[in-house]
C-alpha cells in the first residue's frame, strides 16, 4: 500500500516552498526597486548625475543584496530542514503510538491505552479522545461476554427442561398429561418472551420502534397499572399505594409502552420488597412542563457500586436471587429504552442496602400550566422525597 511522502518530506517541503518564495520576493526587491530607490537618495546628497562615486556606490549596493541573498538562502533552507525533523519528530512518536494502539485495539486488545504525550493541545486531545473510545468500547466488550454468558443460561435453563421432557417421553420415563403439557408450554413461554425482550431493548435502543403516541391522562395510566399489579402484590402481603390523581394532567405516550414500563418497574419492585413491605406510586412537577413519576420501595435497596449498571442488559446484582424470582435482568434495560423512546428519562436511587429505592421517570407534559391534585399523605408515610434533599414539589391545583 503506497501510503504518500512521511512527515518529515512533507514539513520540508512545506518549509522549502516558503522560503524560496520569501527569497524570490526580496530578490526581485532587491534588483528592481532598491537600486531604484538608492539612487534617488545619492542624488539627493548633492552628487551630481553620473558620477563616478555614484556608480561605486551603487554598485555596491547591488553586491551587497547578492551577498546578503546567498547568505540567506542556504541558512534558511538548512533552518528549514531542522525545525522540519524536529516538527516530525516531535508529531511522529505520539502518532506510532496512537498507530500502535489503533492496530493493538482493532485486533483485540481493548485495555490499550496511549499517553497524552507532550506534542501540543491538538495531539493530547486526540490521545484522550481515543482512551475514551477504549475505555467505551472495553465496557461494551465485557457487557457484550456478560450478556451472551447470561443469556446462555437464561435459554439454557428451560432448554435443559424442555429436553429432560423429551427425552422422557421418548424413552417412556414421562407420561404425556396435562402437567407435562403446563411444564413444557410454560418454558415454551418463557423462551418466546425472552426473545420479544431482546427485541424490543434492541429497537428501542436504535430507534426502530414505532410508538403509536396519544394523549394520555396520567392518573388513569398510573391507576391501571397499579390494578393490574394488585393481584401479584396481595399474594406476597405487600402493600402498594398510589397518590390520588387527576386526569387534569395529560402526556404524550405510547399507552401499551408505558403500560409495559409501569409493569417492569412494579414487578421489579415487587421482586425487592419483603412481605410486609410497601411500594408507592406519586407525582411530582419539575418546573412547569415536566412530571416526575416515583416508584418507591422500602425492600432491599441498591448498593452504591451497582446503580450505575441496573439498567444495563442482563445485569443483576444479585444473580441467583433474581433467577429464584424470574425475571432475565432486562427489564429495566427495555423501560429505560423506552421512555427514551418518548423523550423522558428513567433514573434510579437508593440509599443503600436495606434502605429502599427509587426509579423516577421524567415525562414532558403535554400540556403547559397544567395542574394535578395529589392525596394528603398519612403520616408516617415514606416517600421520594424523604429521601434527602428532594427539589421536587408536589403538584396540585393552586395557579
Amino acid at each position: 500500500m503506497n501510503h504518500g511522502p512521511g512527515l518529515t518530506f512533507r514539513f520540508l517541503t512545506a518549509q522549502v516552498l516558503v522560503v524560496v518564495i520569501s527569497l524570490l520576493v526580496a530578490a526581485a526587491v532587491a534588483t528592481m526597486v532598491g537600486p531604484t530607490l538608492f539612487h534617488d537618495h545619492m542624488l539627493m546628497t548633492g552628487r551630481e548625475d553620473p558620477s563616478l562615486e555614484l556608480f561605486h556606490a551603487e554598485q555596491a549596493y547591488r553586491d551587497a543584496n547578492l551577498i546578503t541573498l546567498a547568505v540567506a538562502l542556504p541558512t534558511a533552507l538548512i533552518s528549514a530542514l531542522l525545525a522540519s525533523l524536529w516538527l516530525s519528530r516531535r508529531l511522529r512518536t505520539p502518532l506510532q503510538d496512537l498507530t500502535r494502539a489503533a492496530t493493538s485495539l482493532t485486533a483485540g486488545n481493548y485495555r490499550i491505552r496511549v499517553p497524552a504525550g507532550e506534542a501540543g493541545p491538538e495531539v493530547t486531545t486526540l490521545a484522550h479522545a481515543f482512551n475514551t473510545m477504549a475505555d467505551r468500547l472495553e465496557h461494551t466488550e465485557q457487557v457484550r461476554r456478560q450478556m451472551l454468558s447470561d443469556l446462555a443460561h437464561e435459554m439454557g435453563t428451560p432448554l435443559s427442561v424442555l429436553t429432560v421432557y423429551f427425552d422422557g417421553l421418548q424413552d417412556g420415563v414421562v407420561d404425556w398429561n396435562n402437567a407435562t403439557h403446563t411444564i413444557m408450554a410454560d418454558q415454551l413461554t418463557r423462551l418466546t418472551r425472552l426473545m420479544e425482550d431482546i427485541d424490543d431493548v434492541s429497537r428501542a435502543q436504535e430507534h426502530r420502534i414505532d410508538l403509536d403516541l396519544a394523549e394520555e391522562g396520567l392518573g388513569d395510566l398510573l391507576h391501571t397499572a397499579a390494578a393490574a399489579a394488585g393481584e401479584a402484590y396481595a399474594d406476597k402481603g405487600v402493600d402498594l399505594q398510589v397518590e390520588t390523581i387527576t386526569d387534569t394532567v395529560r402526556v404524550l405516550v405510547d399507552r401499551q409502552r408505558f403500560g409495559q414500563v409501569m409493569s417492569n418497574l412494579l414487578s421489579n419492585a415487587l421482586r425487592h420488597t419483603p412481605a410486609g413491605g410497601q411500594v408507592r406510586i406519586s407525582v411530582r412537577r419539575q418546573g412547569a412542563s415536566t412530571a416526575l413519576i416515583h416508584v418507591a420501595d422500602d425492600g432491599e435497596g441498591i448498593p452504591p457500586g451497582q446503580l450505575g449498571h441496573i439498567f444495563e442488559r442482563f445485569y443483576r446484582g444479585d444473580a441467583a436471587r433474581s433467577r429464584d424470582n424470574g425475571g432475565a435482568g432486562i427489564g429495566l434495560t427495555i423501560s429505560k429504552a423506552l421512555i427514551e423512546a418518548h423523550g423522558g428519562t428513567l433514573t434510579a436511587t437508593s440509599p443503600g442496602p436495606g434502605a429502599g429505592s427509587v426509579f423516577t421517570i421524567r415525562l414532558p407534559l403535554h400540556q403547559e400550566n397544567v395542574s394535578l391534585m395529589l392525596g394528603d399523605p398519612t403520616p408516617g408515610d415514606n416517600n421520594s422525597d424523604d429521601l434527602g434533599s428532594d427539589p421536587y414539589q408536589p403538584l396540585d391545583n393552586t395557579p
